[in-house]
């Protein structure tokens, strides 16, 4: 007799999804795929782990997140304009810095989304801020992890 598998606290869980705006468009053209260990690791936003705790292999979803329950609202206190002399003299729109260059590294990852010759703006809102998004997720595999996989995983997230 085998036993049932399902998605629990302490079980590796292998996923495939696809993120679609909230007009049904996808964001990346491919599905994606993740391993990540359940209850423990904080790969996931909550509320999909909470919505395939329970499922079982091969099981499908489709769940919608606001922005507060996925990359967050928009909030335009952070672009900041940026005097370019501060920034590489070869800089591209889609560069990203960790922190305002010239500033104290907040922690952020900035973007340039614009620049002139004189100021660059940098935007460290994630790109899919202020979106709704709908996630297609279908559970491809369950497996234990050992006791050793769980307390190393906690650990890192501490």
């Amino acid at each position: 007799m085998s036993e049932e598998k399902s998605v629990a606290y302490g079980q590796w869980v292998s996923l495939r999804y696809r993120i679609y705006d909230s007009l049904a468009e996808p964001i990346e053209p491919e599905a994606r795929s993740l391993v990540y260990l359940h209850g423990v690791q904080r790969d996931l936003f909550p509320k999909i782990e909470q919505a395939i705790e329970g499922l079982g292999p091969l099981a499908k979803l489709s769940l919608y997140l606001e922005p507060n329950d996925s990359f967050g609202d928009y909030d335009e206190q952070l672009i900041h304009l940026v005097a370019r002399e501060l920034l590489p003299s070869a800089i591209e729109a889609g560069m990203s810095f960790e922190g305002i260059p010239g500033q104290p590294n907040d922690g952020i990852r900035y973007t340039v989304t614009d620049f002139t010759d004189d100021v660059a703006v940098l935007d460290g809102n994630h790109p899919l801020a202020g979106m709704g998004l709908r996630f297609d997720i279908e559970v491809l595999d369950i497996w234990p992890a050992t006791t050793d996989e769980i307390e190393a995983c906690d650990s890192d997230q501490s």
